[in-house]
């Protein structure tokens, strides 16, 4: 059997008079499509959990929220903005802004069996960073150092971004100086920006 929490008992009371029944009906829709669910209040706001965090509920000054942690392979409701408000449905002002018992209880027994199955949603790939243009200074070293000019080529995009960060990043002209000295030291024996603190092999 699931929980019932009295600080959502209150956070519901405390809330502004229009959010009362839409949080009432939220609150009734997810113990219906999980009976065994466990409601907490997490990051000041009611959370109902089931091998997981199944989902939210909010209320403002003038509208409510209702959010599913695993909200990409839950719902996907038209003509959702998601700068309007926290969660799925947008800005919920009204009972009629909430999807029919009927669905809202499905939505709520879809989010139960992807965190009883373990099932998690796939995070998007990230573009990698683009390499910062090497500095006309940095440039210049590097063609008069055939070594290290070989070992550049050789370095992965990520490798040089270091490199550059850490020169262009120097406050003073002599830092700066001192930086680039030292770069072409380690980038002639084939060592990346951070090697003093990458893990040795083991012998």
């Amino acid at each position: 059997m699931g929980t019932r929490d009295p600080r959502v008992d209150k956070y519901i009371d405390n809330a502004p008079e229009f959010a009362q029944p839409i949080l009432t009906r939220i609150r009734a829709a997810v113990h219906r499509g999980c009976p065994d669910v466990e409601e907490t209040i997490k990051w000041g706001m009611p959370s109902f959990n089931f091998h997981g965090i199944l989902c939210g509920m909010a209320a403002f000054k003038a509208h409510a929220a209702l959010g599913f942690w695993k909200s990409a392979l839950v719902v996907t409701p038209s003509g959702q903005r998601a700068d309007e408000a926290m969660g799925q449905f947008g800005k919920i002002t009204t009972m009629a802004d909430l999807p029919r018992m009927n669905t809202l209880v499905g939505y709520v027994r879809q989010a139960a069996r992807l965190n009883r199955e373990r099932i998690k949603v796939a995070k998007p790939k990230r573009a990698p960073k683009p390499v910062p243009r090497t500095p006309a200074d940095f440039q210049g070293a590097l063609k008069r150092n055939r070594k290290a000019l070989s070992s550049w080529e050789a370095f992965a995009p990520s490798h040089r971004r270091e490199y550059i960060e850490w020169i262009t990043e120097a406050k003073t002209d002599a830092t700066r100086t001192r930086r680039l000295a030292t770069a072409m030291e380690w980038i002639s024996e084939g060592k990346q920006r951070n090697w003093k603190y990458m893990q040795k092999p083991k012998p």
